[in-house]
Parts: structure tokens; C-alpha cells; sequence
């Protein structure tokens, strides 16, 4: 029998990130942004405008994937503000793997919007040939959390963890996704790797997000 109880060593391991911010410029830049939106949307010449993954999504618009490239200040200002963003979260939670001093470079490779409308929805997905994504909310329209309409639903890397649960497993949280309400102004960043999707969203208003992948580059 031991008199004093053994230590016992907490390994957190295989977690996955997320963060959440606010844009500080969201009210100076919205209007020209969501125009800027509008007006390219209407010259499309079909609804998905990249041609990708086409039949996973439903009463939408898409853009191309080179949106945050266009000439337009408001745009030029959005893409400046948030490889600043990625850039910081990179290099937070990777500093201790890299060189000393080194410091993350963020690049935004795509970017496309999504007008979405009364009955939209985009299914599960993840992004390839980058390492962090995110969605910024522009206008949320009419989304809501408790009726989860409209919501970016994240699920769980973990494949098998809700294969069984007891008072054990509650810390795993016993749902195997995690949901946001699309607030307006907000940035959601995620690894890559990171299946999710946006549930059906019913609405007058169009819910209009910008989501984009990086890529790290170290200076």
C-alpha cells in the first residue's frame, strides 16, 4: 500500500483549435464590401462561379476563388486585415515548433463569398492544400442558434468518439459537433483539416459570408 496518491501527468493531446474575433472595421467596411458582393454576383453567368463541389451546395451564390484579390479598397483592406489575423494565430500556436524569432507570414491563396438564400445550405466539407481557413461573417441575415438555421456546423476530428458514452466520457462532449451562430462582424478560424458545413438557412434576408484558405510561410 502506498501512503501519498501516485502523480498522475495531464497530456492534452490531439486538440484542435478554433478562434474567434471581431472585426474592428466591420461597420466602416460593410456597406462597400456587401455592394461590391452584390454587384459581382450579378454577373455571374452560373450560381457556383468556382464549378466547385457544385451539387454539395444548394440556393446559393459563389464567387470565383480569387474574391479577396479584386481592386476594390474596401476588399484590399478586408484581405490586409486578415492575413494580419491568420498570421498571429500561426505563429501563437506554433512558436514553440519553429526556429527562435521566427514569425508567421500568412497568405490568402482563395476567397469566395456565399449569398446565401431562403433554403441554402453548403454540406460537409473540409478544405484541401492549405493549413488554416476561416468565415467572416459580413450578414448573417436571419440565422439563429436555438433553431439552428443558417449555423457553420463543426464536427469532431475524433472519428470514434461517440462510438460510446458514460459518466466517463463526458468530457468529449457526447454530440461530435460544435456549432456558431454566424454573428455579424465575426471571424471563425480553423484548421483546414476540419470537417464542416452550413445548415439550412431560412430567411427574407440573404446571409452573406467571405471564407478564405492560407497558407504559413515563416520571416
Amino acid at each position: 500500500m502506498y501512503n501519498e496518491p501516485p502523480q498522475i501527468e495531464s497530456l492534452n493531446v490531439w486538440t484542435t483549435p478554433l478562434f474567434v474575433t471581431q472585426n474592428p472595421d466591420h461597420e466602416f467596411l460593410k456597406q462597400d464590401i456587401l455592394e461590391h458582393v452584390y454587384a459581382t454576383q450579378a454577373q455571374q453567368s452560373q450560381a457556383v462561379a468556382s464549378e466547385v463541389a457544385v451539387t454539395a451546395k444548394h440556393q446559393l451564390f459563389e464567387s470565383d476563388l480569387g474574391y479577396l484579390e479584386a481592386e476594390n479598397p474596401a476588399v484590399m483592406e478586408l484581405r490586409r486585415m486578415l492575413e494580419e489575423l491568420i498570421s498571429a494565430v500561426a505563429t501563437e500556436v506554433n512558436q514553440e515548433y519553429w526556429p527562435e524569432g521566427a514569425q508567421g507570414d500568412a497568405h490568402i491563396i482563395e476567397s469566395w463569398y456565399h449569398v446565401t438564400q431562403n433554403g441554402g445550405y453548403h454540406d460537409v466539407h473540409s478544405h484541401p492544400n492549405c493549413s488554416w481557413c476561416g468565415i467572416y461573417y459580413l450578414d448573417p441575415g436571419e440565422c439563429e442558434l436555438g433553431s439552428r438555421n443558417g449555423v457553420n456546423r463543426f464536427y469532431d476530428p475524433r472519428v470514434n468518439a461517440d462510438h460510446y458514452a458514460d459518466p466517463g466520457t463526458a468530457y468529449l462532449g457526447q454530440h461530435g459537433f460544435w456549432d456558431f451562430e454566424p454573428v455579424e462582424g465575426q471571424i471563425v478560424l480553423f484548421p483546414s483539416y476540419l470537417k464542416h458545413s452550413a445548415l439550412p438557412y431560412f430567411g427574407a434576408k440573404d446571409r452573406v459570408i467571405i471564407a478564405f484558405n492560407s497558407v504559413i510561410d515563416l520571416v
